[in-house]
């Protein structure tokens, strides 16, 4: 993968400061099931067996890359084709409310998406798997947007788990206008943190990578832009 200079972000630190905040967690989201801890080890199950045995990799290509939940024996430049990123994950808690609703990364179908392939010890695999679905997945909605991605290297061509896939026609998913996306960014913040702070983190760890996503460096401008021109005091509007 091409190495490139690391550029300025213009949305700085002290931009994601004046909306960085940590809300009362709201609990569970309306219209959303829980998946219990049963759930959870019969789904962990399903996805190794569907692995049939082989290596087991991981795609990151968001938060992943820079705050993993996993440790992992080898670490490779991977692009997935069929993908790319998008904010559509429509979420009201985390790192928003259902006052102000947010958006997290998801992969959408169409184009590529660059990230890295992480590959974990197979020596306790139920376990690996078993901490990742317990980070990813709360709720049932979202388990079929787990799923087995071709993944390629420079050198190889393998199967990668991947988080937030989304399926088609799925109401979890909006996809908004790159204004509306911006306005929802720009704002919105819950119990772990501000949407704010996980696009600049997001950008900055692939920026370190010398991945290029035009799509999100645009994002990490209008985002800036909205947080600028916001009045500190009516920012939540």
């Amino acid at each position: 993968m091409r190495q490139h200079p690391r550029r300025t972000l213009h949305l700085t630190e002290d931009l994601v400061a004046r909306v960085e905040r940590f809300e009362p967690d709201s609990g569970p989201e309306v219209g959303l099931t829980p998946i219990s801890d049963t759930d959870r080890e019969q789904v962990a199950r399903e996805l190794l067996a569907q692995n049939a045995g082989r290596p087991f990799w991981i795609f990151a290509y968001g938060s992943l890359i820079w705050k993993p939940a996993f440790d992992h024996v080898e670490a490779r430049p991977a692009r997935v084709h069929g993908w790319r990123r998008c904010f559509s994950l429509d979420i009201a808690r985390w790192r928003a409310t259902p006052e102000q609703p947010g958006l997290m990364l998801a992969l959408a179908r169409g184009g590529a998406c660059n990230g890295v392939a992480y590959r974990l010890d197979t020596g306790d695999a139920f376990q690996a798997m078993l901490r990742l679905l317990e980070r990813e997945v709360a709720y049932h909605e979202d388990i079929p947007s787990v799923r087995w991605v071709n993944c390629r290297t420079a050198d190889a061509t393998f199967s990668a788990l991947t988080f937030y896939a989304a399926p088609p026609s799925d109401p979890y998913y909006i996809y908004l206008s790159l204004d509306e996306q911006a306005h929802r960014l720009a704002r919105a913040a819950g119990h772990v943190g501000s949407c704010a702070a996980y696009l600049r983190n997001t950008v900055d760890h692939l920026e370190q990578l010398g991945i290029r996503d035009s799509y999100l460096w645009d994002m990490q401008k209008r985002v800036a832009a909205e947080i600028a021109a916001m009045d500190p005091l009516a920012r939540l509007t």
